[in-house]
């Protein structure tokens, strides 16, 4: 039997229910499926107002017993464009849980020279070069609400991951604001097709460090459900910028997965205690909290029932005011 068809059947035999709250969550990205350092104890199927997630949340336990829950962004098998990701269902999933914090992983492409494929970045800023065609937030018509968002990652988290981790994929870099004395800016795209020449330079020239397409709604959305988020990029390529290379293409890509998805696990199995320890202590996954409810406009008797019990998904008896 194929070592990916016992795995199949492994965590098809898996529970599908889990009653603790789940504080901390790995998304995993391109090339990024599963955390290997993890021992599986339950496989659980979500639905939320807003549909079902990319792919049933895997819940599995550090050796202390801390449960951390994986979600694979674009499906078990890779069959979800980056455009066609259920965002919206993925976050509130999470939520549902009892998330606090996510970590989120995200194959990239370089926009600076000394950020080489393999490198992994840890960004603290975004521009959002996404088309407009993506459900970008849980309020609606009826329940209007703004998030602040001038800050996309959470800095503790970040600073957190690169104090703890940055010397744990060398002799690949791990670059944060730290490293660069500057922002590490990621450019998010549409897709799916890769960037020209004349636009990869362009975002060069705007400072971009990274380019990828999965950030936004992601990040936006965690930060309307209250969780602290960080992404972690990893490298495959310098997009096509570099007239010395050639454009990148999805060969160039996958020849980087590979070692890419060995150091996101081996960074994983460093960061998770640190992460816990963090958690249990209060220490991050609070900071957020009732943002969301301090920033609603609608007048209470504007809303209606139906709106309020999708927003209660999130937020439990969050508004009683709102009938």
């Amino acid at each position: 039997m194929s070592a990916h068809r016992t795995e199949k059947t492994e965590t098809a035999q898996l529970p599908h229910s889990f009653s603790e709250p789940v504080t901390l969550a790995i998304i995993g990205g391109t090339g990024l499926y599963h955390m290997a350092s993890l021992e599986p104890v339950a496989r659980l199927t979500v639905s939320t107002p807003w549909g079902f997630p990319s792919s049933p949340i895997t819940i599995s336990r550090t050796s202390t017993g801390f449960p951390i829950a994986f979600l694979a962004r674009h499906g078990l098998h890779h069959d979800l464009l980056p455009t066609d990701v259920p965002s919206q269902a993925n976050i509130a999933a999470l939520k549902s849980l009892g998330v606090k914090v996510i970590v989120a992983f995200s194959a990239v492409g370089s926009l600076q020279e000394h950020v080489s494929p393999r490198d992994f970045v840890i960004p603290n800023q975004i521009i959002d070069r996404t088309k407009g065609i993506r459900p970008s937030t849980f309020f609606e018509s009826g329940f209007v609400g703004h998030v602040g968002f001038g800050e996309p990652f959470d800095k503790k988290l970040g600073e957190l991951i690169y104090n703890t981790c940055k010397d744990t994929i060398a002799p690949q870099k791990l670059h944060s604001p730290a490293t660069e004395k500057k922002d590490t800016l990621l450019i998010c795209m549409e897709g799916p097709a890769f960037s020209t020449r004349a636009e990869s330079q362009l975002y060069r020239s705007w400072g971009g460090t990274v380019i990828n397409m999965s950030c936004i709604p992601e990040s936006k959305l965690a930060k309307e459900a209250e969780i602290s988020y960080q992404m972690i990029c990893m490298a495959t390529d310098y997009d096509a910028w570099n007239v010395n290379e050639e454009p990148v293409t999805v060969e160039t890509v996958v020849s980087n997965l590979k070692a890419n998805g060995e150091n996101a696990n081996k960074l994983a199995t460093t960061l998770i205690p640190a992460l816990e320890k963090a958690l249990v202590a209060g220490e991050i996954g609070n900071d957020l909290k009732d943002t969301s409810k301090s920033s609603i406009s609608t007048n209470p008797n504007a809303v209606t029932r139906q709106l309020l019990e999708k927003m209660h998904f999130l937020f439990p008896g969050n508004w009683p005011a709102y009938k």
